[in-house]
């Protein structure tokens, strides 16, 4: 099959490519390494716990066990559907922090400062929940404050500012720092997917077509340039070829998996595993970057939690509520409110996220509510110094890569784990939220000293899902890529996905990733034109 652009990777980024792309009459194949977005839990807003683990839509990787964080292996769920992670993910919708583009910048990204990269935030937003400065409307991408917001969660927004920290009326605005409520990428009373956004917009175009089930084997080459993608798709297999460009958009673990089976990476480990080297591009797989997490929950008294709401008559109503008017309990993504913060003095910007939800969860196998009432504050490092790798482990591109994610390594992280959790414990015991607290059931009054708390964290912490950095972008020996996307040294070939981000960004992730695809695509477009 020819086509202008092969874009491998339907997901957050790859559906916002082809929908772009396409738009002027370029041919563009879409490719899917899973089916299509059918799965009914995948629209309902909390069905995303339902999918936490559901192989069918997920890819369901694992770490490999770490000193760092006591020997376990981390699940990480990856969408493996249309839609990719944006179709399993909590559904937040937020860009970050100013400062972390402006780090970009700054570090040889040329081109991706906050004001270089807010219009295309912007270009695809439509926010129906008000108006204000770096707000837009008219996007593919619906986003909206929560439409139910227990009391729970008004508490928790009092009692962070009880606790010190100033109330932003938009964590999206110009306020990216203090208290807030959380919006979402909606659909109605529905998911608001890249799936079913961008791409649903794009699908009546004859020159874009979408093929599932196609997991990508390798890439093909014409000595330095990039042809095209051979797929294994309902057990045959397949040749891709592109005119103008192949874009990878796989994701942190499968972009660069790709790129190495493919002979693209670094080449004394390549040639370790049996694969030869087609270029030796030693930053492929390396600088991985993610938000490590620990939960704080109490037991709650004289409120409801989303926990009694997920059981017997009680979810029989919400699901009615939700069904009738498109509101209630089923319209809830992970976390309701957050404070973006500072672990100390001296920091030129946040470098905490608390992540609120009126709910708590099994300690045993996270995702499975309890069922007495409790809520929980998530404490993630939202910018950690400790980088990890991921790395093909043999020439079978169906063999799955080795994800060491080297979390805690670096010790000021722990640091800031620690000043989180405690931020957490003054958030609770002020008095909007104090009311409510029967007693904290993790990590326990046991857990006081920064010994005590450092254990509990490398024990029970966590990923909030957020891995990005594997294929770098930048203009030194170890970037992946270019400025403009394309990877070093190979005509062609870009990726544009969040693998790229030289460093995570300060909140979730789903929102960025959709703007490197927003401002991806039109590099690409500007880049054909000049060739013309």
């Amino acid at each position: 099959m020819q086509a202008d652009y092969v874009i491998i990777g339907a997901g957050s980024a790859g559906c916002v490519l082809a929908n772009r792309l396409s738009e002027d009459g370029a041919r563009v194949v879409l490719l899917e390494a899973g089916p299509r977005d059918r799965n009914p839990w995948i629209h309902v807003p909390a069905g995303v716990l339902k999918l936490l683990r559901n192989p069918a839509v997920n890819w369901n990787y694992g770490t490999a066990p770490d000193a760092g964080t006591a020997d376990r292996t981390i699940h990480w769920p990856r969408g493996r559907v249309l839609g990719g992670s944006s179709s399993i993910n909590g559904m937040l919708y937020i860009r970050g922090n100013a400062a972390d583009y402006d780090g970009w910048a700054q570090r040889g990204c040329r081109g991706w400062g906050w004001d270089d990269v807010l219009p295309y935030f912007m270009k695809s937003e439509n926010y129906v929940s008000g108006d204000g400065p770096n707000r837009a409307r008219g996007g593919p991408l619906q986003v909206e404050d929560y439409r139910t917001v227990l009391p729970l969660t008004h508490r928790f927004v009092e009692a962070a500012q009880q606790a010190g920290f100033d109330l932003s009326p938009d964590l999206n605005g110009p306020q990216q720092e203090g208290v807030g409520y959380s919006q979402m990428s909606r659909n109605g009373r529905f998911r608001g997917s890249t799936a079913t956004t961008f791409l649903r917009a794009a699908r009546g175009r004859a020159n874009l077509h979408v093929e599932t089930n196609a997991v990508a084997t390798r890439l093909l080459f014409d000595g330095r340039r990039c042809t095209g993608v051979a797929i294994r798709q309902n057990g045959a297999e397949r040749t891709l070829h592109a005119a103008r460009e192949v874009i990878l958009s796989g994701g942190t673990v499968n972009s660069p998996h790709l790129l190495q089976v493919s002979g693209i990476g670094p080449g004394s480990h390549l040639q370790s595993i049996g694969i030869a080297v087609a270029h030796d591009l030693p930053g492929v797989g390396a600088n991985l970057s993610d938000h490590y997490c620990a939960r704080v929950s109490q037991r709650v008294r004289s409120a409801v939690s989303i926990n009694e709401l997920s059981r017997g008559l009680r979810l029989a109503g919400e699901v009615v509520r939700w069904l009738t008017v498109g509101r209630g309990a089923l319209t809830f993504g992970v976390s309701s409110a957050m404070v973006l913060c500072r672990s100390r003095e001296g920091l030129a910007s946040p470098d905490i996220q608390l992540l609120f939800s009126p709910a708590s969860y099994d300690q045993q196998r996270f995702g499975d509510l309890e069922r007495a009432p409790g809520m929980t504050i998530a404490c993630s490092i939202a910018r950690p110094e400790s980088r990890g790798t991921i790395m093909a482990a043999s020439p079978d591109p169906l063999a799955r890569p080795v994800i060491r994610p080297n979390y805690l390594a670096v010790p000021a992280d722990m640091q800031v784990l620690i000043a989180g959790i405690r931020h957490a414990r003054r958030i609770f015991a002020a008095p909007a939220l104090a009311q409510h607290c029967i007693e904290e059931t993790v990590p326990g009054r046991q857990a006081e000293s920064d010994d005590s708390l450092a254990d509990f964290a490398r024990r029970t912490g966590t990923t909030v899902y957020h891995p990005v950095g594997t294929c770098r972008m930048g203009e030194d020996p170890m970037a992946v890529v270019d400025s403009r996307l394309r990877v070093h040294g190979i005509e062609r070939l870009r990726v544009i996905d969040a693998s790229v981000m030289p460093s995570v960004t300060t909140t979730n992730t789903n929102a960025p990733a959709i703007m490197i695809a927003e401002k991806g695509a039109a590099m690409i477009r500007a880049d054909a034109k000049a060739t013309l």
